[in-house]
C-alpha cells in the first residue's frame, strides 16, 4: 500500500463516518476488519469490535447517537509495517449536554486487499467525558479553548521561542511510569507533533532520578487477573508517545539522571541526543519480574547497541554505568552531574536555532536508513538535498558562507 493510496483510503472512511454514510462505511471496510478504541471512553466505548457490523453499529453508531463530531486529519505518515499513522482532531459537541469536544486523535490502519482490515484509534478519553459532563464551556460555543484540554498532572510541559521542554514530574515515585504519566506523555507527545512551529525538544525529569520505568508499586495492588488489562492500557497511550516523540520533524535531547530503567529507556530510545549526568544507571530489569518488556527496547536496542548487548543486557540483568552506557552507544556523552540540566538546555536551544528544515530532513533519513537499500536511500538523500536547498534557510545560509559571515536560520 503506498501513502498516496492509504491516505486516500483513509480521507473516504472520515468523509462516510461525518456524513453518516453506512453503506460507504461497509464498503471500505474488509470483512475481516477489527476496531481497537481507547480504553477509558465514555459509555463504554473502549475495547475491540470484532467485523464491520460490530463497528458500525457499537462504536460508531453509538458515537453518532452520543456525539455531532467529525474527526479532521492533520497528517497521514506511512510506517514500515505497511501501516497508515494519521494525526488530527476529533471536533464537535455533545447531543445532551451540547459540550464542546475538540480531542487530539492517532489512527493506526492497517489495509489488506484495498480495503481497510483494522483500526486502532488512540484519543484522550477524558475530553470526550468532559463534553458528555460539562456542556458548553465559559464563553459561549466554539473550539473548547487549549486551557480546557486535558490537564497534565504528571509531565510539564512549555514551549518557548520553537524549544519545548517536557519535564517529568513525579518525583515522590522517582518519576515511575503509571497511567496518568503515560496518558501525559502521550498528550504532549500529541501536542507536539502538532505544533508547526516547534524546533527542538527536550526531556527531563524532576527529582532523584530521570524514570525507574513501569510504577511496580500499581502492578503490585493489580490482581493477577487485572494486570494484563492494566498493562496494555498504560503501554497503549505510552508506546504512541515514543512513536510520535520518534517522528518528530524536530531533534530531540533527553538529559538523564539518577537512574533510567525498564520501559522508560523508551524515552532515551527516541532522543537523538542523550546527555547522561556522572552516576547515572541504567538497568532493564524486566526479567526480574518476569516480564518481556516495553518501550520500544526490542526494536530500538540491537540497533543502538547491537544484536549481541542487547542480548545480554535482557538476559543477564546488566546494570551499566554512564561511562559504559556511552561507550554501548546508549548515551552521547557523559557530563558532570550539577552541569546536565545547563548543557542540556544548551544544547536543545542551539539545535533549535539552527536549520530545522534540514534537521527533520536528516532525522528522517536516519530513522528511514534502519529499513532502507543502499539505492533507495541515494534517491531519498536526494530528494531530500532538493527540498532543503528550496528553504530560505539554505538561501541565507549559503550567501553568509560566501560573505563569511554568521548565518541565521528561522526554520523555513
Amino acid at each position: 500500500m503506498r501513502l498516496e493510496e492509504g491516505e486516500r483510503l483513509a480521507r473516504q472512511l472520515y468523509e462516510a463516518l461525518a456524513e453518516g454514510d453506512r453503506d460507504r462505511l461497509a464498503d471500505l471496510l474488509h470483512p475481516g476488519f477489527e476496531g481497537r478504541a481507547t480504553e477509558g471512553l465514555p459509555l463504554d466505548l473502549g475495547g475491540v469490535y470484532s467485523g464491520p457490523k460490530a463497528m458500525l453499529g457499537e462504536f460508531w453508531g453509538r458515537i453518532g447517537r452520543n456525539f455531532v463530531a467529525r474527526a479532521e486529519p492533520t497528517g497521514f505518515h506511512l510506517l514500515d509495517d505497511g501501516r497508515l499513522l494519521v494525526l488530527g482532531r476529533y471536533i464537535g459537541r455533545a447531543r445532551a449536554t451540547g459540550g464542546e469536544l475538540d480531542a487530539e486523535f492517532t489512527h493506526l490502519i492497517r489495509f489488506a486487499e484495498g480495503r481497510i482490515a483494522q483500526l486502532v484509534q488512540l484519543t484522550d478519553s477524558a475530553r470526550w467525558a468532559r463534553a458528555l459532563a460539562e456542556g458548553t464551556p465559559p464563553g459561549g460555543p466554539g473550539r473548547t479553548p487549549a486551557s480546557a484540554g486535558r490537564e497534565l498532572s504528571a509531565v510539564d510541559f512549555q514551549v518557548h521561542d520553537g524549544l519545548a521542554a517536557i519535564r517529568i514530574n513525579r518525583p515522590q515515585a522517582r518519576n515511575a511510569i503509571d497511567e496518568v504519566m503515560a496518558g501525559d506523555l502521550y498528550e504532549v507527545a500529541v501536542r507536539c507533533a502538532g505544533d508547526e512551529s516547534l524546533r527542538a525538544v527536550l526531556l527531563i525529569g524532576d527529582g532523584p532520578a530521570f524514570t525507574v520505568g513501569g510504577d511496580i508499586s500499581v502492578f503490585a495492588r493489580a490482581s493477577a487477573a487485572e494486570l494484563p488489562e492494566l498493562l496494555r492500557r498504560m503501554t497503549g497511550p505510552y508506546h504512541e508517545a515514543l512513536r510520535l516523540l520518534s517522528g518528530l520533524d524536530a531533534p530531540v535531547v533527553a538529559a538523564v539522571h539518577g537512574s533510567v530503567a525498564g520501559g522508560g529507556l523508551g524515552l532515551v530510545h527516541c532522543a537523538d541526543i542523550v546527555l547522561a549526568a556522572e552516576g547515572t544507571r541504567f538497568a532493564l530489569g524486566f526479567g526480574a519480574l518476569g516480564l518481556s518488556g516495553d518501550g520500544g527496547g526490542t526494536w530500538f536496542l540491537p540497533r543502538l547497541v547491537g544484536a549481541r548487548r542487547a542480548a545480554e543486557w535482557y538476559f543477564e540483568q546488566r546494570v551499566l554505568d554512564a561511562a559504559e552506557a556511552a561507550d554501548w552507544g546508549l548515551v552521547t556523552r557523559v557530563v558532570p552531574a550539577d552541569e546536565l540540566e545547563e548543557q542540556a538546555w544548551h544544547t536543545a536551544r542551539k539545535l533549535a536555532s539552527g536549520p530545522t528544515r534540514a534537521y527533520a530532513e536528516v532525522r528522517r533519513l536516519l530513522r528511514d536508513s534502519w529499513t532502507a537499500e543502499l539505492s533507495t536511500q541515494l534517491g531519498r538523500e536526494t530528494d531530500a538535498l532538493v527540498r532543503t536547498a528550496a528553504t530560505e534557510d539554505a538561501s541565507s545560509a549559503i550567501a553568509a558562507f560566501v560573505n563569511r559571515s554568521r548565518p541565521t536560520f528561522h526554520g523555513r
